[in-house]
C-alpha cells in the first residue's frame, strides 16, 4: 500500500513532528482566519498568537514608539471598560480595539496586531469577563454591548480566547449570571469551529514551542473539557459538553484541521501535526475510542483511497502520537477500520518504525488481551501480511502464538475464551502465510504443534480438547501438505464451522499463483463429517443414475415391519446369560445374550442376587466383539440394573475395583458413571420401601426384633468405611494409576461423582458424616490445577450445602463452612475457568443464606 508516494521527509533531532519537506514556515489555507495574527501570505510572529504578556512587562522598553503606543492604547481602553458607566463611551471604546483583530474597516497594521495579540489581549479578555454583569450590559438597550463583547472571544486569537473562558468558568464560585453567560458563550465558540482554531494555531510552530506550558494546558483543556464542565455544572450542564456530544466535535475539527495542513502542504508550506497526534492520543487514554475514531476513521478511509498526500499525513498524525497513548489508539483503529487494506492505509509502516506499536500489535492484542473480535484479529493479522516488510512479523507471531497455544501450563491456566481466541489467531495466521514462508519455519512450527496436540488431548475439558483436534487438522495440513494428514472425530458445533472458516480465505500474495490450495480440503471436509456423525446418508451425485430411468416406475417393496432371522434364541435365564457373555463362540448368541440380560435382571431380582458381583464383574470387563447397535449403552444400563437390584454388595465390588491393577481409566469411569447412574435410581420416590424390603430379615424370623441394631450397626459401619475412602485413601502408592497427575480427568470425575452421591443423599442419616468427609475431600484438592477437577470441588460443596440439613451444617461442620468462605470468594474473583468461577458464586449464594445463623456461632 502507498508503495509509490513519496517518502514523508524525517524530523530534525529535537524539533516537532512534520510531514512536509522544510521550507520557510508560512501560514496558508488555514480554517480560522480571524484566529491568528496576519493575512494570507503574511510570516507569523514566533509565538503564533498563544502567549498572553501583562502590560507592563519589561519588553516594553525594547520596542519602538509605534508599538509602544498599542500599550498605550490598550491600557487606556483597559480603564475605561474597567471604570465607565457610560454605554456610549464603552461601545465606542470596544470599536476602537477591534482594528487590532484586523476585523475593521481600518485595521491596524500587521506589527500592531501581532503586540496587541501577544502582548494585550487575554488581559483584555480577563477585564471583559470581570465587567460581565446584568446591570453592565443593560448599559445600551437591545443587546448593543453583548454583541461586540463577545465577538473578541469568537474573533480573536483561538487559543487565548479558549483557555480565558474555561478559566473563568473554572475560577466562578457558584451559580451565577456570570457563570452561565460564560457557558453560553463557550457553547458558542464550539458551534463556531472555534476548537478547530485552537489546534491549527498550534500546527504551525515547527521548533519545539516556545511555551511548552500553554501548550500542556491547552492539551489538558481541550480533551478533558466534559470533565471539567461536568464537575462544574452539574445538573446544569449543557448537551454540547456531554462526552457522547463533545468528543465526535472534536474528531470533525480534527478533520478540518488535517485538511487545512494538507492544502498547506501542496502549497508547498511546512507544518506540524504533534499537536493534533497529542489531542488524538489523549482523547483515546480517556476512552473515547469510539466516539472521535468514530468520525474519524470513515472519512480518512475515503480520504487516503488513492491519495498519497493524505496516507502520509495519517501516517505520521499516528506516528507522532506519544508512547503512552500508543496503544489506546492503535486497538481504537483496530477496532473501528474495516479491514486489513484501510488498516495499512491508516497505518503504514507503523510497526517497523515505532517499538511501542509492535509490542502493541505483535504481543500485547494476541497474548495480554482476549476481548477482541474475530474481524479485529482478522484486520490486525491481515496488516501485518499486506507488506513484505511486515510479514516476518507475522511469521514470527505465529512461531509464538502455536508455543503459547501448546503450553501447558497455559492449558491449565489460561481461560478458555483466552485458548479460543489464541486458537483462532494461530488459524488467521496460517490463512495469511504462504506455503513457502511456513516451509521456511516447518521444524520449529511442527514441534509446537505437536507438543501443544498432546498437551490437549491430555486436558479434562472437552472444549480444551476439541480446540487441539481442530487446529492440529489444520496446522499440519498447511505446514505440512505432504505428509499424512490428521483426522480427528469431534462435534461438528458452531464453533468448528467458525474455525474450519477463519482458513477457507487463500493466503495473502502478489499473484494468485503463489496461494496454497492446502487448507482447502481441510475446510471442505467440515460438512461431511458433520453429517456423518449425524446419520445423514451423502446425497448422490447428479446424474450418477441417469441410465436407470426405467426403473422410476417401480413402487418398492414395504419392509417396515420386517425381522431379523437369528438362529440362535435370546438366554431365558441369568446364568445362561453370563454362561454366553463369557464362553460363547456363537456371536449371535452372545449378541442376544447382551440385549437380554437387563430384561432379566429386572424380571429376576431373586436370580439377580444370587450371581449379581459375579455378572457384574462379566460386564465391567465386557468387550465390544461384534458390531452391536448401542453396546456401550446396553452394557452400561445392564451394570446399573444391578447394582439397583443388590446395592450393597455390588457397589462394594465396584469400588472396590476402582482402585484395581489392570483397568483402564475408561473402565474407571465407567464404575463411576455407574454408581451415580445407580444412585439416582435408588433416590426415586418408591424405590426406598423395597430396597428395605429385600435387606430385611423376614417378619417371620424369631431373631428379627434382636438382630435389628446390629444390623443398623453394620450398615453405618459400612457407610462411614466407604465414604473414607473416598476422602482419604484416594491417593495411595497401591494404586496402579496417578489420580494427582496424569489421569486427572478420572480424579475431576470421581469429584463430580462424589458430589452427586452426596446431593441423592439428601434427606438420610448418613448425609452428615459422608458431607464432613467430602468437605475434607474438597480441602485437600481445592488448589489443583486442573479446571475440570476444581468444577467437580465445587460443585461438591454446594451438594453438601444443599442435602445435609441447616441445623446439621451449624452445629456439626461451622468450621469447614467459615473456612470455605474465603476460599469460594477468592475462586469467585481471580479462577481463570468461566464455569469454576460460576459455580463458586452459586455456592457463595447458598452460604450466605446461612451467615445470620451462623455468625453468633463464631467465637468472639
Amino acid at each position: 500500500m502507498g508503495s509509490s508516494c513519496p517518502e514523508v521527509s524525517q524530523p530534525r533531532p529535537r524539533t516537532a513532528c512534520r510531514t512536509g519537506p522544510r521550507r520557510p514556515c508560512r501560514i496558508s489555507g488555514g480554517i480560522a482566519a480571524a484566529g491568528r495574527p496576519g493575512a494570507r501570505g503574511e510570516t507569523p510572529g514566533p509565538s503564533g498568537g498563544s502567549v498572553a504578556v501583562s502590560p507592563e512587562s519589561p519588553m516594553d522598553s525594547r520596542m519602538d514608539p509605534a508599538v509602544s503606543a498599542v500599550r498605550l492604547t490598550v491600557r487606556e481602553a483597559v480603564h475605561t471598560l474597567s471604570s465607565s458607566e457610560d454605554g456610549d463611551r464603552i461601545l465606542s471604546t470596544l470599536g476602537s480595539l477591534k482594528r487590532y483583530l484586523g476585523g475593521a474597516e481600518n485595521p491596524a497594521l500587521p506589527g500592531e496586531q501581532e503586540e496587541f495579540a501577544r502582548m494585550h489581549f487575554s488581559a483584555l479578555l480577563r477585564c471583559l469577563v470581570g465587567r460581565l454583569s446584568p446591570a453592565w450590559l443593560e448599559l445600551l438597550p437591545g443587546g448593543q454591548l453583548e454583541a461586540p463583547w463577545a465577538s473578541f472571544f469568537l474573533e480573536g486569537p483561538a487559543d487565548q480566547a479558549f483557555l480565558v473562558l474555561m478559566e473563568s468558568i473554572e475560577g466562578m464560585a457558584g451559580p451565577s449570571f456570570r457563570l452561565m453567560k460564560m457557558v453560553q458563550l463557550l457553547a458558542q465558540f464550539l458551534g463556531a469551529g472555534r476548537v478547530a482554531a485552537v489546534m491549527e494555531s498550534q500546527c504551525w510552530q515547527l521548533a519545539e514551542p516556545a511555551f511548552p506550558l500553554l501548550q500542556e494546558t491547552l492539551l489538558a483543556k481541550l480533551v478533558g473539557l466534559p470533565d471539567h464542565l461536568g464537575n462544574r455544572l452539574q445538573r446544569e450542564n449543557l448537551a454540547a459538553f456531554l462526552p457522547q456530544n463533545y468528543f465526535p466535535l472534536l474528531g470533525e475539527e480534527l478533520l478540518r484541521v488535517l485538511q487545512a495542513v494538507v492544502d498547506s502542504l501542496r502549497d508547498g508550506w511546512d507544518c506540524s501535526i504533534s499537536f493534533l497526534s497529542q489531542v488524538l492520543g489523549k482523547a483515546c487514554v480517556h476512552g473515547r475510542q469510539k466516539e472521535i475514531l468514530g468520525v474519524l476513521v470513515p472519512q480518512l478511509m475515503a480520504l487516503t483511497q488513492g491519495n498519497c498526500l493524505w496516507q502520509r499525513v495519517c501516517w505520521r498524525l499516528v506516528e507522532c502520537v506519544p508512547d503512552r497513548a500508543m496503544e489506546a489508539l492503535l486497538t481504537g483503529l483496530v477496532e473501528a477500520a474495516s479491514g486489513p487494506e484501510v488498516l495499512s492505509r491508516l497505518l503504514g509502516n507503523l510497526v517497523m518504525k515505532s517499538k511501542k506499536a509492535r509490542f502493541v500489535m505483535t504481543r500485547k492484542i494476541l497474548f495480554l488481551q482476549y476481548r477482541y473480535s474475530t474481524p479485529m484479529l482478522q484486520s490486525l493479522l491481515g496488516y501485518l501480511a499486506m507488506d513484505s516488510q511486515r510479514r516476518p512479523l507475522l511469521v514470527q507471531a505465529l512461531k509464538e502464538l502455536l508455543e503459547t497455544w501448546g503450553s501447558s501450563s497455559a492449558i491449565r491456566h489460561a481461560p478458555l475464551p483466552q485458548q479460543r481466541y489464541v486458537s483462532k489467531a494461530v488459524l488467521i495466521c496460517l490463512a495469511n502465510l504462504r506455503e513457502a514462508e511456513l516451509r521456511d519455519s516447518r521444524d520449529e512450527l511442527l514441534a509446537s504443534l505437536m507438543a501443544g496436540v498432546k498437551s490437549r488431548l491430555d486436558s479434562s475439558l472437552p472444549a480444551v480438547r476439541r480446540l487441539g483436534m481442530i487446529v492440529a487438522e489444520v496446522a499440519s495440513a498447511r505446514i505440512h501438505p505432504e505428509g499424512p494428514p490428521l483426522r480427528f472425530q469431534y462435534e461438528d458445533d458452531e464453533l468448528s464451522r467458525e474455525l474450519l472458516a477463519l482458513v477457507a480465505a487463500q493466503p495473502v500474495a502478489d499473484s494468485p499463483s503463489e496461494a496454497s490450495p492446502a487448507v482447502a480440503p481441510v475446510a471442505a471436509e467440515a460438512p461431511d463429517r458433520g453429517s456423518t456423525e449425524g446419520g445423514g446418508v451423502p446425497a448422490q451425485a447428479e446424474g450418477a443414475g441417469s441410465d436407470l430411468d426405467s426403473d422410476d416406475d417401480l413402487v418398492p417393496y414395504d419392509m417396515s415391519g420386517d425381522q431379523e432371522l437369528k438362529s440362535s434364541k435370546a438366554p431365558a435365564y441369568l446364568r445362561d446369560c453370563v454362561e454366553a457373555l463369557t464362553s460363547s463362540e456363537d456371536w449371535e448368541r452372545w449378541e442376544a445374550a447382551l440385549q437380554a440380560v437387563e430384561g432379566l435382571i429386572v424380571r429376576s431380582p431373586a436370580a439377580t442376587r444370587e450371581v449379581s458381583v459375579e455378572l457384574a464383574k462379566v460386564l465391567l470387563h465386557l468387550e465390544e466383539k461384534t458390531s452391536v447397535v448401542g453396546f456401550e449403552v446396553l452394557r452400561q444400563r445392564a451394570l446399573v440394573a444391578v447394582v439397583v437390584t443388590d446395592p450393597a454388595p455390588v457397589a462394594e465390588y465396584l469400588t472396590s475395583q476402582f482402585y484395581a491393577i489392570n483397568f483402564s481409566l475408561r473402565q474407571r469411569m465407567d464404575i463411576l458413571d455407574v454408581l451415580t447412574l445407580a444412585a439416582q435410581e435408588l433416590s426415586r420416590p418408591g424405590r426406598l420401601p423395597k430396597a428395605a424390603q429385600v435387606g430385611s430379615p423376614s417378619p417371620a424370623s424369631p431373631s428379627s426384633s434382636t438382630e435389628a441394631p446390629a444390623w443398623r450397626v453394620v450398615v453405618e459401619e459400612r457407610i462411614r468405611n466407604k465414604t473414607r475412602r473416598f476422602s482419604q485413601h484416594f491417593d495411595r502408592p497401591l494404586v496402579t494409576f496417578d489420580l494427582l497427575g496424569e489421569d486427572q480427568l478420572v480424579l475431576g470425575r470421581l469429584a463430580h461423582t462424589l458430589g452427586a452421591m452426596m446431593y441423592l443423599a439428601v434427606n438420610t442419616t448418613v448425609a452428615v458424616p459422608m458431607g464432613k468427609a467430602l468437605l475434607e475431600f474438597v480441602w485437600t484438592l481445592r488448589f489443583h490445577g486442573d479446571a475440570y477437577v476444581r468444577q467437580g470441588l465445587l460443585s461438591a460443596v454446594s451438594a453438601v450445602l444443599l442435602s445435609v440439613p441447616t441445623a446439621r451444617l451449624l452445629t456439626d461442620l461451622p468450621d469447614e463452612l467459615l473456612e470455605a468462605g474465603p476460599w469460594l470468594a477468592d475462586v469467585a474473583e481471580q479462577d481463570s475457568d468461566e464455569d469454576c468461577r460460576v459455580l463458586a458464586v452459586k455456592a457463595l449464594l447458598l452460604l450466605e443464606k446461612l451467615k445470620d445463623t451462623l455468625l453468633p456461632l463464631t467465637p468472639p
